[in-house]
């Protein structure tokens, strides 16, 4: 069995890394075979596995530094029947990529706007008068450099070593606990992939908008997981794209959307809600530098 897996490209992004990471993780794991299949976009990704051209999406979901990936979260909201398979959290290290000679001689830095940002006091002290470009990825700008010398790009070195390019500063981004976590979305349901995926699982996204204009709209639903018992480790709003003011919120739990206080939880949240998605119950599997799995 061949599955494919779709992810932010071209060749060389983080997506990628961690896409690849996935793919012999599950062979280990199943015997499963993959092939990627880069996209233009993170929407693109996740749209490709809901109209089924690909099986899965590796899609970056939410950054130490930088926080959630709006687009991510976004596009999982507009579409229908996606589910979260795993959870992927993987250490990122920028590198400055160039052709140029010095630093001196660099004028403009192209990169995802995410890498960008958390490079931002990099940039500032050494190169605080370049002109700072956002790009769909971190590796989009790679094939002009050689052809500019005055470019440079946010990427990582496993992309400067994929597209021979020499890299002229390592460990550029702020903060060096800079991870980013990335969900593994399919739909449902691949058995091979679902079983050994969501076995046992530590935690569900969902999200669920609320009746605007009203007090406590947002308070009775997070009581409802405070008396049971229920952890939240994450919470965010996003807009709801109808009216200014009117929010979704998307939580993730610690816990099993088919436990007894979870599904207790499921069936109190319709009282005070308006529409609610289950995105699913996954495991969250750390990576370490070497792109290797972390050994609990």
């Amino acid at each position: 069995m061949t599955i494919s897996i779709a992810h932010l490209g071209p060749p060389g992004t983080y997506a990628e890394q961690a896409a690849v990471f996935y793919i012999n993780w599950l062979a280990k794991k199943t015997g499963i075979e993959a092939i990627l299949c880069p996209y233009p976009s993170i929407a693109q990704s996740l749209q490709a596995v809901a109209f089924g051209h690909t099986q899965l999406a590796v899609v970056p979901v939410e950054n130490s530094i930088e926080g959630s990936v709006t687009m991510t979260m976004d596009t999982l909201w507009q579409l229908d029947r996606l589910q979260i398979q795993l959870a992927l959290v993987m250490p990122i290290v920028h590198a400055l990529i160039s052709c140029a000679t010095s630093l001196d001689s660099i004028k403009t830095v192209y990169s995802h706007p995410q890498a960008l940002a958390q490079c931002q006091g990099w940039l500032q002290e050494f190169l605080p008068s370049v002109q700072v470009i956002p790009s769909n990825s971190t590796t989009e700008a790679l094939q002009r450099l050689e052809q500019d010398l005055t470019t440079a790009a946010i990427a990582s070195s496993r992309a400067a070593q994929l597209y021979k390019l020499p890299i002229l500063a390592s460990s550029i981004n702020d903060y060096p606990e800079n991870c980013t976590r990335f969900w593994v979305v399919s739909q449902p349901k691949i058995e091979a992939v679902d079983d050994i995926s969501s076995a046992s699982a530590s935690h569900t996204s969902l999200a669920f908008s609320v009746p605007a204009n009203v007090p406590g709209a947002l308070l009775k639903p997070l009581e409802v997981f405070a008396q049971l018992g229920i952890n939240l480790s994450r919470i965010e709003s996003r807009p709801t794209k109808r009216s200014l003011g009117e929010y979704l919120f998307f939580i993730d739990v610690e816990s099993n959307a088919t436990s007894a206080e979870m599904q207790s939880a499921l069936a109190k949240l319709n009282k005070y809600i308006e529409v609610l998605k289950i995105f699913g119950s996954y495991n969250v599997l750390p990576i370490n530098a070497l792109g290797n799995e972390v050994k609990s």
